[in-house]
């Protein structure tokens, strides 16, 4: 088997996927250089290598592979209708796909960021970008798999439960992921005060309980091309 594990990061899962699935080769594929610096950094596999690209760019012409696997990193890919497509002309016959990708596209924690980078000062610091909300419902995903030649796709939509201490620990939550996208497009003094502004809103719509249920939506993914 030849495996594709796409945003790899650290490399932790790549090695795992490489071990029990006994794959001939497996190719961990991120644009982060300080990730990839940490995968390498593991005990070296044989098979098992890194590269640092684009993943939206995956695959280059003729990369064939048995298996393409991405764990929370394909939401960062606009277009999953053509995504999905380019994922599916390098699949061999038989070959799979699983995916996992968050799906909080209309929680408010995610809600509120996009509302806010409309509104000034905000609006023209961020200029012409906007955060894209690539991520589509779980039946349009089963859908679209049996449209590009998958045989039985299986969607979940699956809400992990996350106990919290508070209300506050959401933002917290939010500023090592979603909102570290926003802070690559504002100064850093800005984006202080739209991490306050985010914190005030956000607080405004939830629940002010302690602790505080944060359910987490995320959507996996598994298909098998028709051979």
């Amino acid at each position: 088997m030849r495996v594709v594990d796409l945003g790899c990061g650290t490399g932790r899962l790549t090695y795992r996927l490489h071990r029990e699935l006994q794959a001939s080769t497996t190719l961990g594929i991120d644009r982060s250089s300080r990730m990839l610096a940490a995968a390498v950094a593991e005990a070296a596999t044989d098979g098992v290598r890194f590269e640092q690209r684009d993943i939206a760019a995956f695959p280059r012409h003729g990369e064939q592979v048995d298996l393409i696997f991405s764990n929370a990193a394909l939401h960062w890919v606009d277009d999953h209708v053509a995504l999905f497509a380019r994922l599916a002309s390098a699949l061999t016959p038989d070959g799979q796909l699983a995916v996992q990708m968050p799906a909080m596209y209309d929680d408010p924690s995610h809600v509120v960021a996009m509302e806010l980078s409309d509104v000034e000062p905000f609006r023209s610091a961020f200029g012409e970008w906007r955060r894209s909300q690539p991520v589509l419902a779980p039946e349009a995903y089963a859908r679209l798999l049996f449209q590009l030649g998958f045989r039985d796709p299986a969607v979940r939509l699956i809400v992990y439960p996350h106990v919290l201490s508070g209300p506050d620990a959401v933002v917290e939550w939010m500023k090592g992921t979603l909102l570290a996208e926003y802070s690559r497009h504002l100064p850093p003094d800005l984006f202080g005060a739209f991490v306050d502004e985010y914190r005030r809103r956000l607080l405004e719509r939830i629940e002010p309980a302690r602790p505080f249920f944060f359910p987490f939506k995320r959507i996996l993914i598994w298909g098998q091309r028709s051979a």
